[in-house]
């Protein structure tokens, strides 16, 4: 079984490789680069149940690997979310052949999907610290390419953003990984939680968490670090949107737990300061996406909700200290829901863009009025993730609630702040269930202003294909079963993450559609109403007699262009600049001023007019041989002539300037950086063994 964990890695990198060959090739060879990205993603699956159900327990370490090895493990809880990894890449690539068969550069992204599949999966079967970081760094530039994919203006740009955020979190997440490591002498998670309780600088320790908590939240999309989901979402290719969403944001939420659960178990303290980032990102989120007219943009935002809504059951862990059950359950299975929720989601969101190559709700209107499976496939996840009864986002949210409900009464202290979270919980809720309305209304009720257009749409009848309605409807089937009967269902996922969370005994069972529980859920529903009320009047407007949606976001409000572009790009900067040349005219005064006291100039008794001693000496010997030999042939000298002294002169000043330029470059610069980082990974690799 041991060499599972390295087939479920190597093996998709593999065929990616594979795959990027096919395509170079013309004719039934694309056919084949198809086939064999499809197979990989269905033998994928296979492979990550047959380690699921056979393989619990078993670790493996690979020894030499950048000094410390690499080390792997199966837990309950990464067996679920390896299978979740591996089922919703086996979908997006069945969906990836439709959706991708008209457009460019295949190849590629075939090979940067299946190395990301084999990365992320190495996240989630990491049993240290420093394996999580370096899968985690590959799967962060391998998805890269995902958001570049169209090579437009506006998807370069976004993934500019992407990369940049995903360099800065990489390497402040290094940072705090020194410093555990320089704390504890250790990075395996089994040995954390005992290292860190005979750890006496604490202050150390929350140092270390708080920057593995930036490295890690920049991933899941957590306030103020999610300005890439946005962004990235609606100019992705629909399946890529999907992994985005649903998967590489919970490798974030796994090493933010990786850390919660190890080093700060029962953390009042770290548990507030996540509950706090929480509620900011769900709030924000569920704020971005009411306001939204574009579909995909919409769901990105409403994944940055739900990213929220976890991050508040990982801080509810800490407040709650032992008694956290409530808070542990509700946190794994929102990820598992949300993850399987966003799948369906965005793979119609692609069914749309296929079909129509647009996203804003006044072009897709009406575009799902009759088309049954999609409508009801939407419905499913568009009922699921605005937490109502018998749906899988129901169970889960029931549990955050009921969390956020026993904190108010395990705490005087912080009573008057947990009441105020569970109204902002509840308000986000009613929010979620407000944009998925406007979402569902717009595409599958109401009808396009254009008549005609409207017709066209109501009279497609092959709009995707029967793999791809598998892939949707297959993913769409599973919401419904996970929330209507949970305790054959749910609860049993929840029992096997118990043990990663450190959660002992037997949970108490809780009762899903008693009123006590059910009351919160309405609460919600009656608050989503009221706001779609609002929205209905506030964001549709009257233009040539027809109702349209319209953008009530000011634009002055992104957060990218309003502070980061600016602090990045032009104040860092400039205020880097401004500090250099003062240490520069620094280091020239102090020079000065010991060359005129203490190492006074003096002349240089032969100093030459130009070039070096070198050129000097050659080009004096070449003009000497260049008149003996006129004298031989008694050949006239010309009244100008260059003497070799001065051509030898001037060659090596254009050399020096040449030389200087080059030294000077950006590109001079990062070449001698990865050269260096050769020379150390050689090291680390190989010579770093002993």
């Amino acid at each position: 079984m041991e060499g599972l964990f390295l087939a479920l890695i190597l093996f998709p990198m593999a065929m990616g490789a594979a795959a990027y060959a096919l395509d170079a090739k013309a004719g039934g060879w694309r056919q084949a680069r198809d086939l064999l990205a499809m197979g990989t993603g269905v033998a994928e699956f296979g492979l990550m149940a047959v380690l699921a159900f056979y393989g619990m327990g078993e670790t493996l370490s690979v020894p030499g690997i950048c000094g410390l090895g690499l080390q792997f493990c199966l837990d309950g809880f990464r067996a679920v979310y390896g299978l979740i990894a591996a089922f919703m890449w086996m979908m997006t690539l069945l969906f990836s052949k439709e959706y991708l068969s008209h457009g460019g550069h295949l190849g590629r992204y075939y090979f940067f999907q299946l190395v990301t599949l084999g990365a992320t999966l190495g996240v989630f079967l990491s049993a240290d610290l420093l394996t999580t970081f370096i899968f985690f760094e590959v799967m962060s530039f391998t998805s890269y390419v995902w958001v570049a994919q169209e090579e437009t203006k506006d998807a370069l740009r976004a993934a500019e953003t992407y990369l940049a955020i995903a360099v800065i979190g990489g390497m402040v997440l290094l940072m705090g990984l020194f410093l555990l490591y320089h704390a504890l002498g250790t990075l395996e998670m089994s040995k954390l939680l005992e290292a860190a309780g005979a750890c006496k600088e604490k202050g150390l320790l929350y140092a270390a968490g708080a920057c593995t908590l930036v490295g890690f939240g920049a991933k899941a999309g957590a306030f103020p670090l999610h300005v890439w989901l946005p962004k990235a979402h609606p100019v992705a290719p629909a399946p890529a949107s999907a992994l985005l969403s649903g998967i590489l944001t919970k490798a974030g939420i796994f090493g933010v737990l990786a850390v919660s659960c190890n080093i700060f178990l029962h953390d009042a303290n770290w548990g507030l300061l996540l509950l706090g980032i929480g509620l900011l990102t769900m709030f924000g989120g569920a704020l971005l996406a009411v306001f939204s007219v574009d579909l995909k943009r919409t769901l990105a935002c409403s994944s940055m909700s739900q990213i929220g809504f976890i991050l508040i059951g990982c801080g509810m862990q800490g407040i709650l200290g032992e008694e956290n059950a409530l808070a542990v359950r509700g946190t794994l299975l929102h990820m598992v829901n949300h993850s399987l929720i966003k799948l369906t989601l965005f793979l119609i969101a692609g069914v749309v863009v296929m079909n129509l190559h647009k996203l804003n709700l006044n072009d897709i209107r009406g575009f799902g009025r009759k088309k049954p499976l999609l409508k009801a496939c939407f419905l499913a996840g568009a009922l699921g993730i605005s937490g109502i009864p018998l749906f899988n986002g129901y169970v889960s949210k029931t549990l955050l609630h009921e969390a956020i409900v026993e904190g108010i009464g395990h705490s005087a202290q912080l009573s008057g702040f947990l009441k105020a979270s569970e109204w902002i919980f509840l308000i986000s809720g009613g929010m979620t269930l407000a944009y998925m309305t406007k979402l569902y209304v717009a595409i599958f009720v109401e009808k396009n202003a254009d008549e005609k257009e409207q017709r066209r749409f109501d009279g497609m009848r092959r709009y995707m294909s029967p793999l791809s309605a598998f892939a949707i409807a297959g993913s769409a089937i599973i919401l419904p079963a996970l929330g209507a009967v949970p305790h054959l269902t749910s609860d049993r996922i929840a029992d096997l993450g118990q043990g990663f969370f450190h959660l002992e005994g037997e949970a108490h069972a809780v009762q899903y559609f008693s009123f006590v529980n059910l009351r919160g859920g309405l609460i919600s529903i009656a608050i989503g109403a009221l706001l779609y009320v609002l929205i209905r009047r506030g964001m549709m407007t009257q233009k040539d007699g027809v109702r349209i949606y319209r953008d009530c976001w000011p634009k002055k409000l992104d957060l990218e262009n309003l502070l980061y572009r600016p602090l990045l790009l032009t104040i860092i900067p400039f205020v880097a600049r401004v500090a250099c040349r003062l240490l520069d005219s620094l280091a020239d005064g102090v020079l000065l001023l010991l060359r005129r006291t203490l190492y006074r100039d003096r002349k240089i008794p032969h100093e030459l007019m130009e070039g070096s001693v070198f050129t000097h000496l050659l080009g004096a010997a070449l003009d000497r041989l260049r008149r003996v030999k006129r004298r031989i042939l008694r050949q006239p000298a010309p009244e100008r002539e260059c003497s070799y002294e001065h051509k030898l002169a001037m060659q090596r000043e254009k050399i020096m300037e040449t030389n200087m330029i080059i030294q000077r470059s950006l590109s001079f610069g990062l070449l001698l950086f990865y050269v260096g980082l050769v020379f150390t990974l050689i090291y680390l690799l190989y010579l770093g063994r002993g």
